[in-house]
């Protein structure tokens, strides 16, 4: 079975290591892939719009194609392949508005009486202006379009609130989302559905914010760890009860059920469980550190879901803990160094994983390519023992200059 994944990042990489894992698998192509993936995959370099994929996949044969980044969604390649008769994974165009469009998913979730920040939308930077006088900070200021997880600001004061209204509408016309911010812990959860049936994953929690102790501008995320007890203690039962079923209930009533992943971000407070924001596809890096404790073959899993079958699937869980630590280039999220050239040794630790993000090479040797460029997962019996390990294989990779936080994990461990 020849399989087509989408994607250039450390989640494609890390999706591409655990397909090509499996025994029915002939060959994993990735597009456009990056340099890192090449023990795992064949990288095909291109496009990935709906159609040049669509291309690809009748030019190579491909018989399964699992998408991993969002815009692709969000463009519809989903309905494209399956127009074409092709079997994929991933969220329709109609279900991916639940995540391209942060307005869309506010009302969606108002509608249905699914839980979430109180919140206003806005197109008019005067409007949003005055509307954030008249509430108290902190304050929390979202694009509603899609931005890799840099589009949001969270303003400890009401100026910080404007200054961030101002630069959005600086970019040209959109719409944005001003919500109440909600204080407590933060958690991944990803689910997979076929429309009828689905599976909750082990519950991860990632670290958006480019410096220690929660400080500093969003990321695309700078690590995670997995599994969270956060929803322990009939917690997940309650979520389920208020806030997946209905969320995909919702959706078949809307008329597009769902299939693919969904990646709910919520947050556990005072004020009960809340939806932060729907995704509709894995996320980055959940993912680097979901895959390494997923034992079950993930390919039946992702086809069960395109196809309609999950509920015959089971899925089976290490009772490991498994840590990721992003290496970025220098000054990222800002404007950040390329071509720095990379050296991971080759006697690192077997629990260690490295999953290529923002890299190319030159002469055969890694080099820099973007803003996050490293995942380096760990996987041990312990949480601590994952976040010591991850942090050891990290000070042995040569990469000058590399930003990295120093305190994945530590919100669950208390530092």
């Amino acid at each position: 079975m020849r399989v087509l994944v989408v994607g250039s990042g450390g989640r494609e990489h890390a999706l591409a290591w655990k397909i090509n894992a499996s025994p029915r698998v002939s060959e994993v192509l990735v597009c456009p892939g990056n340099p890192g993936m090449r023990n795992v995959a064949r990288i095909v370099p291109g496009e990935i719009s709906p159609r040049d994929l669509l291309d690809l996949a009748r030019q190579e044969g491909i018989d399964f194609t699992v998408v991993g980044p969002e815009s692709p969604l969000v463009e519809g390649i989903v309905d494209v392949f399956k127009k074409d008769g092709r079997r994929i994974f991933g969220a329709s165009r109609a279900t991916a508005r639940l995540e391209g469009s942060k307005a869309y998913a506010k009302g969606f979730m108002v509608r249905h009486g699914i839980p979430t920040a109180k919140h206003e939308i806005f197109s008019d930077p005067i409007a949003a202006n005055i509307y954030i006088d008249s509430i108290d900070a902190p304050i929390v200021v979202k694009d509603s379009g899609l931005a890799s997880g840099k589009g949001v600001t969270i303003a400890k004061t009401n100026v910080e609130a404007q200054l961030a209204v101002k630069s959005l509408f600086e970019k040209g016309p959109r719409t944005i989302v001003i919500e109440e911010f909600l204080e407590g812990q933060e958690v991944s959860l990803h689910l997979l559905s076929d429309g009828t049936s689905y599976r909750i994953l082990t519950v991860a929690q990632d670290y958006k914010q480019a410096y220690d102790n929660d400080l500093g501008p969003m990321t695309g995320g700078m690590g995670a760890v997995a599994p969270v007890d956060l929803l322990s203690g009939g917690k997940l039962q309650e979520v389920e009860q208020s806030i997946v079923r209905p969320t995909l209930e919702a959706c078949r009533v809307d008329g597009m059920p769902f299939r693919g992943v969904m990646f709910i971000g919520l947050m556990i407070g005072a004020k009960g469980v809340k939806v932060l924001e729907y995704n509709v596809r894995f996320g980055d890096p959940e993912t680097q550190v979901l895959c390494p404790l997923l034992k079950s073959d993930l390919l039946p899993l992702l086809e069960a879901s395109a196809d309609g079958d999950l509920a015959e699937i089971d899925l089976e869980w290490s009772s490991e803990f498994a840590a990721c630590v992003v290496m970025a280039a220098p000054g990222y999220p800002g404007k950040y160094k390329t071509m720095i050239p990379i050296k991971i040794p080759k006697d690192l630790s077997e629990e260690a994983l490295i999953f290529h993000a923002g890299t190319d090479e030159i002469l055969g040797s890694p080099v820099s390519a973007g803003g996050r460029v490293i995942n380096v997962v760990f996987r041990a019996p312990s949480l601590e023992e994952a976040v010591i390990g991850a942090y050891a294989s990290v000070k042995r990779i040569q990469f000058p200059g590399a930003h990295y936080r120093t305190d994945i994990g530590g919100r669950l461990r208390g530092v």
